[in-house]
């Protein structure tokens, strides 16, 4: 019995969290956080809104860098970007744990980082669109004289 008490004790203390640094104005990193938000159950992932300018930023990365893509400090302090930030923030995601890998393999990061970029480039357009829809997807009704 005491192991198992040991056990479950364990099982509900949170490991060590990593920190999420997102774009608060961004309305697909919002939907992003959400998403990551309702997931962690565990508590594991911290999260920081780095888009505004007079919050302090506990990264020493610069805020423009910062925003320009997506960044976690992991367990060991060090901060990744790109695919391998994406894999480690969603590795803390207990279902999701096999994505690890991915970012830290050497052939496999790579090739989601090329996707990354491609996204990177179509991620203004697509910010646009998701401004013009409600949190409910559905479009916003507009007031006014049409604003171009």
């Amino acid at each position: 019995m005491g192991r198992a008490v040991v056990s479950n004790l364990m099982s509900q203390a949170p490991a060590q969290s990593v920190t999420v640094f997102y774009d608060g104005a961004c309305p697909l990193c919002v939907r992003e956080i959400a998403l990551l938000r309702r997931l962690d159950r565990r508590g594991r992932i911290r999260f920081e809104n780095v888009a505004d300018p007079g919050a302090p930023v506990s990264c020493d990365i610069d805020r423009e860098k910062l925003l320009a893509r997506f960044h976690v400090r992991g367990a060991d302090g060090n901060v990744v970007d790109g695919a391998a930030a994406f894999t480690e923030a969603y590795a803390q995601i207990p279902v999701f744990a096999w994505v690890r890998p991915l970012g830290r393999v050497e052939w496999t990061r790579r090739m989601l980082d090329v996707a990354y970029a491609l996204f990177l480039k179509v991620r203004p357009r697509l910010q646009r669109m998701a401004r013009g829809r409600g949190e409910s997807g559905a479009p916003e009704a507009r007031s006014g004289a049409g604003h171009g």
